[in-house]
């Protein structure tokens, strides 16, 4: 009898067949067995994986400290423009003045969007290195 007192059989009659099991197969293994062994290949330490491993890092970093550039850029930016032209800061944008506009409300949006575009880099990074190794 099944849990919860569902009995397939008693439903279907005593003469009724099984019904038959089915296979479910959650991954291809054979794409498996291709990623064990660049594994493999690459927890060796071989010349050839160690310049692969490490244009992934060089790569990753760049993108990294390009972003962090941008947002140093625009947070530093934002203070030396207000300190630069006075004016600026009294204007006034849906009631809220530019100041706080800018670096109280849109500054949090920017972050988000410089997270979304290092994930993307990143993984872009990593699939043209798997590409690479699997060759």
């Amino acid at each position: 009898m099944s849990p919860e007192g569902f009995d397939v059989r008693g439903r279907l009659g005593e003469a009724a067949p099984r019904p038959r099991r089915k296979r479910v197969v959650l991954a291809d293994r054979r794409r498996t067995r291709q990623v064990a062994r660049t594994m493999m290949e690459l927890e060796e330490q071989n010349s050839v994986g160690e310049v692969l491993v490490t244009s992934l890092v060089k790569a990753q970093l760049r993108t990294a400290l390009l972003l962090t550039g941008v947002v140093v850029a625009v947070l530093f930016g934002f203070p030396v423009l207000f300190w630069a032209v006075p004016s600026a800061g009294d204007v006034e944008v849906l009631g809220i003045r530019l100041p706080w506009l800018l670096l109280g409300v849109l500054i949090y949006p920017f972050f988000v969007l410089i997270g979304y575009f290092c994930t993307r880099r990143a993984e872009r990074h990593e699939r043209d290195f798997l590409d690479m190794v699997e060759r």
